[in-house]
């Protein structure tokens, strides 16, 4: 008798993978800090990449989702027609960033706002030059990626970008490369594919000094890190040290598809010429999406969740520190990285807490070590229950 086939067969025969082992879960729902199989419940340490930091399925989003359906959803190409959900949610947005950046324009994704921004810089300041940082992740389009230092991932993708150099993170010396020839400094202000590095408050405040000094801008890729997941709502705001252009996704679309890049209104108005229609997007700023953001911006605003944070990553780094498998713990907030110094256990150690009822990732420039970061709205009580299976899959080691 002929087996029908499972939705899991039809997954492997019909969705493209990105890898030859991806983890293939079936999850049925999720809710809160939890996703559900079939016959398992899993805690999400991971937030699925720093894009569900106010949990699954709020009732806020679903309701402010249904109700934005109900009206309308697409109408026209992004930034043709006066619809509610951009210009309010941009409002509110702005209404809590710093001079200069009090504009909005909507994309897709964190790796579109990026090439945005990229795009931007070259139109404003004439130049060609862009210099990124080693070990940074800003997205697999052929812009972004030709910002990443790493040979492995680029070299089936050449030819890529021309004119791309290469700061060091945290190296205050290496900022002389940046001259007159440089149209931007794109950099994380906290590394997360680099296993969570914490840029100094001399590092940035130079960056930004040299940047004014040359007439290059300054691009703050908060994709990862933005919307409340390091302890303030947006990392730089710690440094007391503005971006020309901030660059933002994942968390801004509260579980939806949306990327934007901040500026000041001068230099967004620069795609009205030059050519006119410098960037155009159909999906963009997708009032689905932007009605969703909304909502999860407000939960961010009301709750008490980012004040939360620094406290509910010092539990992470007191309870996991003291294990004799974990060499290091680097926290950014509640964007964590447990450093074992071994590869293969680092490997192991994902499908040991997946078998424990944890779902982690690892890092792409720091093989080593695995991450935490959950939901910001994850309760002390949630997050211990949860770190004591991650001890009892670093006791399996």
């Amino acid at each position: 008798m002929r087996r029908e086939p499972t939705l899991r067969d039809l997954f492997f025969k019909y969705v493209g993978q990105t890898s030859s082992a991806p983890l293939g879960l079936e999850i049925e729902r999720a809710e809160g800090v939890f996703l559900y199989s079939k016959d398992k419940r899993y805690f999400d340490f991971i937030s699925g990449v720093s894009v569900s930091n106010v949990g699954h399925s709020r009732r806020e989003i679903i309701e402010a989702v249904n109700e934005q359906m109900n009206n309308y959803a697409h109408l026209m190409v992004y930034g043709e027609m006066i619809e509610s959900p951009q210009v309010l949610h941009a409002e509110l947005l702005t209404s809590i960033l710093p001079d200069p950046l009090k504009c909005v324009y909507y994309v897709n994704s964190g790796s579109e706002a990026n090439e945005v921004a990229l795009k931007l810089a070259k139109r404003v300041t004439g130049r060609g030059e862009i210099i990124a940082c080693k070990n940074a992740y800003h997205g697999s389009t052929h812009g972004s990626l030709s910002l990443m230092s790493s040979e492995e991932f680029k070299n089936s993708f050449r030819p890529l970008l021309p004119l791309i150099n290469y700061i060091e993170f945290n190296n205050i010396e290496s900022l002389n490369a940046i001259s007159e020839k440089t149209a931007a400094v794109i950099i994380e202000p906290i590394q997360g594919e680099g296993g969570v590095q914490i840029a100094t408050n001399e590092f940035i405040i130079a960056l930004k000094e040299k940047c004014n000094s040359v007439g290059t801008l300054l691009i703050f890729d908060e994709v990862q890190t933005g919307f409340g997941r390091t302890g303030e709502m947006f990392a730089f705001q710690k440094y007391g040290v503005a971006p020309d252009i901030l660059t933002l996704a994942k968390a801004l679309g509260g579980g939806l598809p949306l990327g934007a890049i901040v500026t000041s209104k001068s230099l967004m108005d620069c795609w009205q010429t030059n050519p006119p229609l410098g960037h155009i997007t159909t999906f963009g700023g997708h009032p689905v999406c932007c009605a969703a953001a909304m909502a999860s911006l407000k939960l961010l605003l009301n709750k008490d969740w980012v004040s939360e944070v620094n406290n509910k990553s010092q539990i992470v780094v007191d309870r996991l520190s003291k294990h004799p498998q974990v060499k290091e713990i680097r926290a950014a907030g509640l964007l964590i990285a447990v450093d074992l110094r071994n590869e293969e256990k680092a490997k192991k150690i994902l499908y040991l807490l997946l078998e424990e009822g944890v779902i982690t990732d690892w890092f792409l420039f720091h093989p080593t070590s695995f991450r935490i970061a959950p939901p910001l709205s994850i309760t002390e009580d949630e997050l211990n229950e949860g770190l004591d299976l991650v001890i009892r899959a670093l006791n399996r080691l």
